[in-house]
């Protein structure tokens, strides 16, 4: 009896346990122990279900050993895994009365005999939803089978395990659930709060703080109408009952701070409902105070601009995408489209197929950067037709500082464009024929020797020369001789390739360039077919007019470095091809075959080079005009040739330029001088700025900016200490891409120079935009400078010009006291030439004194 006590009093100390939601542990912890009252010496097991891998793991307890207890986790569930396993699995009790003997412990019997456990009595744990939860075992050191109580016992023991599994797992449900409603309501950014049916305050969330000034216990307790401007009270209370009396209301309203100023405020109200009666009200608010403004403003910026002439759009930056939120009448009427067409979408709608995607590209960045943009687009109006805009977009930042609309504005240019386009097409086309002209030929030929060179293919230009046609101008009058030219035109068209150019150049000359041919074979077959079609006789106004054309052959097969070389020679080979008669073809027949076969070999010398470590840097000091105080360094590369010694290079360049060699040479030449300099930074020893020269070629190549930031990367080098030199070259073709990619090298903080400054085509076109920090006399106006006064004033138009646009000045080649006074009269900045040093080694170059002497 007294035992019969002690269990119910067990028992009940276990419910206390899962009532007072006591740590899940202790509660299994009391349930085994309860179970050494009717079964003294049992060993109780409690394994926990993981439905999710149907796996049981045993609950560490005082009865096995660490070991075992390791060797019980996630255990399998089956017909044939042990007691328990198999007990799961059918979801009955399962009795072991030997393990020694028994095939369902094949595999775990090692375990549980080195354990000392011989029998084990298992049952399931089922929830009250026949939910497996796991299971509950006893285990014996002697083979043993229970009788009928002890059965009972178990599966009571059982259920308050499943009872106190349950009600833990709910228990923790309870807490999460709570705490994530808690934590919604803490941390939400917009302002939340509740009222009571009285429209008194119960509690808000530090939001609600936040916007109206007024800290929580400030609130509580008090009509929330005292906090609303009295003008809105009304609205504030209607909205209140309504949620009172069950619905939900979203309006606008208008609150006191507690600081006295009045802010807008977007709210939602509904019921809040308990066992289906409404205890009160939820509000949750937002500050709006802001947006209000800015309508209110743009409402003002609308009327300001509606009567304005061009095209004015307000799109909005913090939405995605960047709709249009506004366009006025004349943009309505510019585009063929109307506002309810127009907003909402993207502007980027307005463009086509022949949009320059280079502009499109500012815009874009513009956007990303919240900096204005101003370009030359081409959009497309509603009918299809096509609209040149001057495009220019600026953005409009709030009181945060933060960018919330771009405002953009189209002036219809299309009238203006179309006669500049037309103006352009005369200046690079031939009016008579139609046919390209001088000009364009020049350029593209230009173009397609820097390609074939950069791809290593062959080009060819055919020059044609009409045989006798000045007989026929002269005979049959100009006018007859322009529609011969004409149909000559004509008849030659059908002989071009999808890459070849066809230009007429003046009177009797045209010119054929197939930028990419396999053998020279090629070249001679389409002189042929060239002759051929002059063999018919030409109908000119009822004429029949015969004339016939000599060719002159040249390719690139020779050493050409420049597109006019390539010209003349073909235009030499037209006159050996006259010289035959006439009606005849001729290659050009320039330098002997030794001069082709030194450059060959040197080619092939120069590509191995680079390998067997033939090159090296010298440094050149760049000095302060007045007190000769070394400011950087420009890094020179010399080429050891183990059988020719130092070759010259003014001699290698260009023949790395024309192979493509260029690009890894001058590679090499960056990595070298970043490296070297790098390396006495990290000592802390004397460094100075250094200027490598980059060749269009490399400038110009795609991954060229990652390129030079994985060297800094790589060599450790501040950017600050890099400076890159350039020609103007690299602005002969898509010069906005340059400016684009130079703007870029300064935001990375490396320094751009333009070297031989006032040799190439667009010094003073260019200056203006180019994001440069430094500009390099060509060292031929150095030379000249003293005697002639042409020269010099050149360089004073160029230094004056310079400083007024904040750049510096390096004057090149400077070898006597003379040049270097006259420039410092001038205000030259800078000053390189070998009146102060000659290029040195780095080692050599750094011992020299920080301030300059004159080398004389």
């Amino acid at each position: 009896m007294t035992n019969e006590l002690a269990l119910l009093e067990a028992q009940q100390a276990i419910h206390d346990l899962i009532a007072r939601q006591a740590p899940l542990e202790d509660t299994l912890a009391a349930i085994a122990e309860s179970m050494d009252m009717v079964l003294p010496g049992a060993l109780v097991s409690i394994m926990r279900f993981d439905a999710k891998t149907e796996t049981l793991s045993l609950v560490p307890s005082r009865h096995f050993s660490r070991h075992f207890t390791a060797l019980m986790q996630n255990i399998r569930i089956g017909p044939e895994m042990g007691t328990c396993g198999t007990t799961a699995h059918y979801r009955r009790p399962v009795i072991t009365e030997d393990i020694r003997t028994d095939t369902r412990w094949d595999g775990f019997q090692d375990a549980a005999l080195g354990e000392g456990l011989r029998a084990c009595w298992s049952v399931p744990v089922v929830s009250s939803q026949d939910e497996l939860l796991g299971t509950f075992a006893i285990y014996s050191r002697e083979p043993t089978a229970p009788c009928e109580a002890s059965m009972a016992r178990l599966e009571q023991a059982a259920a308050l395990v499943a009872l106190a599994i349950v009600r833990d797992r709910d228990c923790y449900r309870h807490r999460t659930l709570a705490e994530s409603h808690r934590s919604l309501f803490v941390n939400h950014p917009d302002g939340i709060y509740e009222l009571d049916l009285e429209g008194r305050f119960q509690r808000c969330n530090a939001a609600v703080e936040r916007i109206s000034g007024y800290p929580e216990q400030a609130l509580l307790g008090r009509h929330f109408n005292e906090f609303v401007a009295p003008d809105y009270r009304e609205l504030t209370q209607a909205a209140f009952d309504d949620a009172k009396a069950g619905a939900s209301r979203h309006y606008e309203t208008c609150g006191h701070h507690s600081d006295g100023h009045r802010y807008h405020l977007d709210i939602t109200n509904f019921p809040m409902t308990v066992d289906g009666e409404i205890v009160g009200v939820y509000g949750i608010c937002r500050d709006i105070t802001q947006r209000k403004r800015q309508e209110d403003e743009l409402r003002l910026f609308q009327r300001g601009i509606e009567a304005s002439p061009n095209g004015i759009t307000v799109a909005s930056a913090t939405q995605h995408d960047t709709p249009v939120i506004y366009v006025n009448d004349a943009f309505c009427r510019m585009t063929g489209y109307t506002r309810d067409e127009t907003l909402g979408q993207n502007l980027r709608f307005l463009q086509g197929p022949e949009t320059s995607q280079n502009a499109v590209s500012q815009l874009r960045h513009a956007t990303e950067t919240c900096t204005p943009a101003q370009v030359v687009l081409l959009n497309y109006r509603k009918d299809g037709t096509r609209l040149w805009t001057n495009m220019s977009i600026n953005p409009i930042f709030d009181e945060a500082g933060r960018c919330s609309h771009f405002v953009g504005t189209q002036q219809d240019i299309s009238l203006e464009y179309e006669q500049a386009a037309e103006i352009a097409y005369q200046a690079n086309h031939d009016l008579l024929t139609g046919l390209p002209n001088r000009v364009a030929l020049d350029s593209r030929l230009a173009q397609d020797l820097e390609w074939s060179q950069q791809h290593q293919h062959r080009l060819a230009v055919l020059y044609l020369d009409l045989d006798g046609f000045k007989a026929i101008n002269d005979g049959l009058g100009y006018h007859i001789g322009n529609q011969l030219l004409i149909a000559v035109a004509e008849r030659l068209r059908p002989l071009l390739g999808p890459l070849d150019t066809l230009a007429h150049l003046s009177g009797n000359e045209f010119v054929f360039v197939m930028p990419e041919i396999k053998a020279r074979e090629e070249a001679e077959t389409a002189a042929e077919r060239i002759l051929a079609v002059f063999k018919p006789s030409f109908e000119i106004e009822g004429r029949l007019v015969h004339i016939s054309t000599s060719v002159g052959i040249a390719s690139n097969d020779e050493t050409v470095y420049q597109a006019h070389e390539l010209l003349r020679h073909a235009d030499l080979a037209v006159d050996a091809a006259k010289q035959q008669g006439r009606n005849t073809w001729q290659w050009y027949r320039g330098k002997g075959t030794q001069v082709v076969s030194d450059h060959v070999l040197l080619r092939h010398d120069l590509h191995a080079a680079l390998s067997d470590h033939q090159f090296e840097l010298y440094y050149q000091p760049i000095v302060e005009a007045v007190s000769g105080r070394i400011r950087s360094v420009e890094a020179l590369i010399r080429w050891h040739h183990p059988i020719h010694g130092i070759i010259s290079p003014g001699v290698f360049i260009p023949i790395a330029e024309q192979t493509g060699q260029i690009v890894p040479l001058g590679r090499w030449v960056l990595r070298e001088a970043c490296q070297s300099l790098a390396d006495r930074y990290a000592r802390g020893e004397r460094a100075c700025q250094v200027s490598v020269n980059i060749s269009a070629l490399q400038f110009r190549r795609d991954g060229f900016l990652d390129e030079v930031q994985g060297i800094l990367d790589a060599t450790g080098l501040p950017p600050e200490l890099l400076e890159l030199e350039m020609t103007e070259s690299i602005l002969m073709d898509e010069a906005e891409q340059a400016i684009e990619r130079i703007g870029t090298l300064r935001r990375m903080g490396i320094s751009v120079a333009i070297d031989d400054f006032g040799t190439g085509f667009s010094s003073l076109s260019y200056l203006r935009d180019l994001p440069i920090n430094k500009v390099k006399l060509d060292q031929a106006f150095i030379q000249n400078i003293l005697v002639s006064p042409p020269t010099a004033a050149i360089i004073q138009g160029i230094i004056t010009m310079a400083r007024h646009l904040g750049l510096t000045v390096v004057a090149e080649g400077v070898e006597d006291r003379e040049q270097q006074a006259d420039l410092v009269r001038r205000k030259c900045d800078l000053l390189q030439g070998f009146l102060f040093s000659r290029p040195l080694p780095l080692e050599e170059m750094l011992a020299l004194p920080e301030r300059l002497a004159c080398n004389e």
